[in-house]
């Protein structure tokens, strides 16, 4: 069980790590569109990912998804350093309560998202999206992580002896 927490943790580690450039140059910039804080690269980049995988939310986000982009940066994005630390550095049990807090936070947010991109009828509103069900199930395939890998951390962080058991306090 050791060494399968132990491939987690590198799992949990690099997720992280590559979530914070992914945060940064992509996932905020639908929060300042046109304000031109990001270089015209960035944007293209932003603009080609989301007329090529159909993904009308990060051009043209709804309310309910701006509010998860402002919990991403306010809530998410000062997290992940110290997660990527803690998971890098590994057996950091202080990483526990946080983490279970994190997984259980994006998990209730991402579940709406692919809820949206599997069953909103875009043909019959005005924002461009996935109408095929091979275009749904591509912008799925980008999504799913951000929902499958808190789901394990989760798991993890409840049920690996090596995170859920009571440590012993020290008598003086």
């Amino acid at each position: 069980m050791a060494a399968v927490t132990g491939l987690l943790e590198w799992v949990f580690a690099l997720y992280f790590l590559t979530h914070i450039p992914i945060t940064l140059i992509i996932d905020l910039q639908p929060l300042v569109h046109g304000a031109g804080i990001y270089p015209q690269s960035l944007v293209e980049l932003l603009k080609w990912y989301a007329e090529t995988f159909k993904d009308p939310m990060m051009l043209e986000p709804p309310p309910w998804f701006k509010s998860f982009i402002c919990c991403e940066a306010a809530l998410q994005l000062p997290f992940f350093p110290f997660a990527a630390y803690a998971f890098l550095k590994g057996g950091c049990k202080w990483i526990r309560t946080p983490a279970i807090i994190y997984s259980s936070h994006v998990a209730t947010t991402v579940f709406p998202i692919l809820a949206h991109i599997l069953f909103h009828d875009f043909s019959a509103s005005k924002q461009q999206g996935p109408e095929t069900q091979q275009e749904r199930l591509t912008l799925l395939f980008f999504y799913a992580p951000y929902l499958l890998i808190p789901i394990l951390l989760l798991f993890t962080m409840l049920y690996s002896p090596q995170y859920n058991q009571v440590e012993k306090r020290k008598k003086k």
